[in-house]
């Protein structure tokens, strides 16, 4: 699979996010109305609710974080109201000028994959944003039509590899007749669309910031892959600089750090929210650069 350049000129995702790791720092804001939280801000679990707290993240942090991460699932459990508070939450993320990672873990083959594309990676398209997450579980080959149209249109993918999830290994770890771990060739395919890229390519992956040394355990180049690496776990589930430097190592300049409920637990103060964000960011800075 070979990836085509952005068209009409665009700066491509990967060259985005990276002067916006540069400007903030590397975290990235999930966007999780959880209906504990949605309670905890005084919000009904529905999709005004919903919609209410993304645009309360939005507002308090935009412009002051490298990334938001929107969990599409949170949304669409509203139907579909709940996806046009999602489409809200992207066209305001767009309107300040903040990056949008949608959480959305879409995979499939064919048209179908196709269609998945359309909806988070087209031009025109409401739930567009900068980003999308995808799953490689049908075959690395299966997300050809997303990498593609994300690299037609200046988007960026990031793509499931080594999640913390105790379920994960099962497959992730799991290892073909050539000796390779499934881990091992997601990431060296994502390489292979990333090369050459400055400073980064656009064909990310979701690495887990507590899987320890699954990288160095399944033979997971993570330097090589050249290419933002999404990493949850950061914060409030306990992966601090140790953590990272166990899991990352020399890759640590790519990681986009993640956090939620260390973040959103602080408000729906807005200050509150931008102080936890700055703390947040500034762990992570200093984690990843050690």
């Amino acid at each position: 699979m070979s990836a085509p350049r952005a068209a009409g000129g665009r700066v491509p995702f990967g060259a985005r996010l990276a002067a916006a790791m540069d400007a903030h720092g590397p975290l990235c804001v999930g966007i999780d109305p959880h209906a504990s939280l949605l309670d905890a801000w005084g919000l009904g679990d529905d999709a005004a609710g919903v919609r209410e707290f993304g645009l309360r993240v939005v507002d308090a942090l935009g412009g002051r974080v490298a990334a938001f991460k929107p969990q599409a699932a949170f949304f669409e459990r509203h139907g579909s109201a709940g996806v046009a508070a999602l489409e809200d939450v992207i066209a305001a993320s767009r309107a300040v000028g903040t990056l949008t990672v949608v959480d959305a873990k879409r995979g499939d083959i064919g048209s179908t994959m196709g269609a998945y594309a359309d909806a988070f990676l087209a031009d025109g398209s409401p739930l567009a944003g900068d980003a999308v997450t995808v799953s490689p579980y049908l075959g690395f080959g299966s997300l050809a039509p997303a990498a593609e149209l994300a690299a037609r249109t200046g988007r960026g993918i990031f793509v499931l590899c080594l999640t913390s999830n105790k379920e994960g290994h099962e497959v992730q770890h799991a290892v073909g007749p050539d000796g390779v771990s499934v881990a091992a060739a997601v990431a060296a395919q994502a390489a292979v669309l990333n090369a050459g890229a400055e400073p980064m390519g656009s064909v990310g992956l979701v690495v887990g910031a507590t899987v320890g040394d699954a990288a160095l355990e399944t033979g997971t180049d993570l330097v090589a892959v050249n290419g933002p690496l999404l990493a949850p776990g950061v914060g409030a589930q306990g992966a601090g600089e140790r953590e990272l430097a166990a899991v990352f190592g020399a890759a640590r300049r790519h990681v986009l750090a993640s956090s939620s409920r260390g973040v959103l637990a602080a408000g729906p103060d807005a200050d509150g929210l931008r102080a936890a964000a700055a703390a947040a960011a500034a762990d992570a800075r200093a984690a990843l650069r050690a």
